[in-house]
């Protein structure tokens, strides 16, 4: 880390935001949290790309549009973070590396894109997050960071569990993500964690596969009931390994963010899913996703502003975990 700090082509100044002191927020080129676009992950610390597909959806579409909304709306976002003490942009040389060509008809093209650029990014050092797009790409990624890094724990955010079963006879879509990572042997199932999963469910058993091969489900009644100890689960993956974070937009109460495909009544309050991705800090992050962004189904735009939130939040967790002890 030191040798790209001496390279001035890897100069931390070169990966900040635009000062908008100098562009205002509501001016200029639209890209995640005003970062500079750079294709090359060599010279960064993260990479953010946008991943524009919904195909996986089974309800409401428009994810695809997601990236643009998360985009114009963290325009509004700091660089300095108070919980954690430290200017994100200083701790971490971050850029915006553009859309992943995804195929709106092929869930298995759009996959494979996204598995190659993810490996591009990681092959060089750099850590990927993907803003989506529906919750089907963390398959791609997660592909590509298990043959480098090996089988990976995970932190997830959702409504949902995402280990159900096939749709109209569809293997691979937005709901059985995890559990084709699980079957492909990307993740080490007693290191996984689920958060803020809430019913109603279609049945009694919707939750079995992964409860029987040692998921850890905290259901929402745990985070209203004791947020720290949720909290404190998050923080022991310290001694687990490498992992994933993937966070689902309507782990969210739809009151705090209606514009998500699946919404469901009765989940996490901005300031609880706040709290939580900030529990992150510690862990050894290799890549993240935030996920179904559908921006038309929020006319106030909120949801695609506590995406970005959700975004920096999570950056200045990493940047928090990778900082020298003093």
């Amino acid at each position: 880390m030191n040798d790209r700090v001496r390279d001035p082509a890897r100069d931390p100044a070169r990966f900040r935001p635009v000062s908008a002191r100098s562009v205002p927020r509501f001016a200029g080129v639209s890209t995640f949290l005003r970062l500079p676009l750079h294709d090359d992950a060599a010279d960064l610390d993260v990479m953010i790309c946008g991943a524009p597909f919904d195909g996986g959806t089974t309800f409401r579409p428009g994810a695809r549009f997601g990236p643009r909304a998360v985009r114009a709306a963290s325009a509004l976002t700091r660089g300095y973070h108070p919980a954690q003490g430290l200017d994100i942009f200083e701790s971490l040389r971050c850029a915006d590396g553009g859309d992943i060509l995804c195929v709106p008809m092929s869930i298995d093209r759009t996959l494979a894109a996204i598995e190659e650029r993810t490996a591009e990014i990681a092959g060089k050092g750099a850590l990927p997050v993907l803003v989506g797009g529906d919750h089907t790409i963390a398959l791609g990624s997660l592909r590509a960071l298990a043959k480098q890094h090996g089988p990976l724990g995970l932190i997830h955010f959702d409504a949902h569990s995402d280990t159900y079963g096939p749709a109209w006879d569809i293997e691979i879509h937005h709901g059985t993500v995890f559990r084709n990572a699980l079957d492909e042997g990307l993740l080490r199932a007693n290191d996984v964690l689920q958060i803020g999963i809430r019913g109603p469910f279609a049945t009694g058993y919707d939750l079995s596969l992964a409860r029987g091969r040692g998921v850890r489900i905290a259901m929402i009644d745990e985070i209203k009931q004791n947020l720290a100890a949720v909290g404190d689960l998050i923080a022991e993956f310290s001694a687990r390994g490498k992992c994933y974070a993937s966070f689902d937009m309507d782990a969210v109460d739809p009151a705090y963010a209606p514009g998500t495909g699946t919404p469901v009544p009765g989940g996490m309050t901005s300031y609880e899913a706040l709290a939580l991705v900030r529990r992150i800090a510690g862990q050894h992050v290799v890549g993240a996703d935030i996920v179904e962004i559908s921006p038309d189904h929020d006319l106030s735009g909120n949801t695609a502003l506590l995406a970005a939130t959700v975004l920096a939040e999570l950056l200045a967790a990493i940047a928090r975990g990778r900082r020298p002890t003093p």
